[in-house]
């Protein structure tokens, strides 16, 4: 079946307006934060807006299976994976739910079309910033300030010849992502919450985002489609191939990565 993927897109984006006024109306109460099973924070702000995600996606694309963080933390994500095929969704209703309780406003709603382990489409919003970024590779990156806005289109910038700026988590630094920013020739450093990190990179703000640490699919697919839109790249680390997704023998998570703002080929 060929996608239209610009409708599809429009589609992504509406659900995640709506989802995101969802996540401020937690948001701006006294909410609980509650802990899953595997250690992470989790919030009502996750589950009421997974599920109206989930219901758009049914109406709207009943034949493309999904995976969502929630359904596959209750759920044996085994089973769950068994169902996806080539085309896939991935949706992580919030990401950066550690800067949702820390009240940073650096968390994310994203959704993200997976075929053939590639993130052809992808949608990151950041509610309390105001910032809504959508594409992927065939179709370019728009940012958008409101549901109002048509979007302008973004792309990474070039390498600055002094020195590239490195954007890391705010949460998750590991030694050894410390250990490789120290090794790079970077003039500066961002931190940032959440998939905005990608972001960064795509908005041209930043060159280049190492993730030496744990993350899941979904997690990162939206990330890395709004990046590849805008002209960048997500490789493994340390061996440089592309980033896919569908990885059911590694129960979907994803290895070290680096995320540069450039083209595979430029490398």
């Amino acid at each position: 079946m060929v996608l239209d993927y610009a409708a599809l897109l429009d589609r992504m984006i509406s659900l995640a307006w709506s989802g995101g006024a969802i996540v401020m109306d937690i948001y701006n109460t006294d909410f609980e934060v509650q802990t899953k099973d595997d250690g992470s924070p989790v919030t009502l702000a996750d589950e009421r807006c997974e599920k109206i995600i989930l219901a758009g996606l049914a109406e709207h694309a009943p034949n493309i299976p999904v995976l969502a963080e929630e359904s596959a933390s209750d759920g044996d994500i085994d089973a769950l994976g068994a169902r996806l095929g080539k085309r896939f969704f991935l949706v992580d209703p919030l990401d950066g739910t550690r800067e949702f309780a820390n009240r940073t406003g650096e968390f994310t709603v994203n959704i993200a079309l997976c075929e053939d382990g590639v993130p052809t489409l992808g949608v990151v919003y950041a509610p309390v910033l105001e910032k809504l970024y959508a594409g992927g590779p065939t179709i370019g990156t728009r940012l958008f300030t409101s549901d109002k806005d048509e979007g302008r289109t973004i792309c990474v910038r070039p390498i600055p010849g002094d020195g590239m700026i490195a954007v890391a988590s705010r949460s998750h630094r590991s030694p050894e992502t410390e250990a490789l920013l120290e090794a790079m020739a970077v003039k500066g450093f961002v931190a940032a919450g959440s998939s905005l990190k990608f972001c960064l990179l795509a908005e041209g703000k930043a060159d280049i985002y190492p993730r030496l640490g744990r993350t899941m699919e979904w997690d990162t697919a939206a990330g890395h489609a709004v990046l590849s839109g805008a002209g960048g790249c997500v490789v493994t680390h340390p061996a440089a191939t592309p980033l896919t997704y569908g990885k059911k023998d590694r129960g979907f998570d994803n290895p070290h990565f680096v995320a540069h703002a450039r083209a595979l080929e430029n490398l």
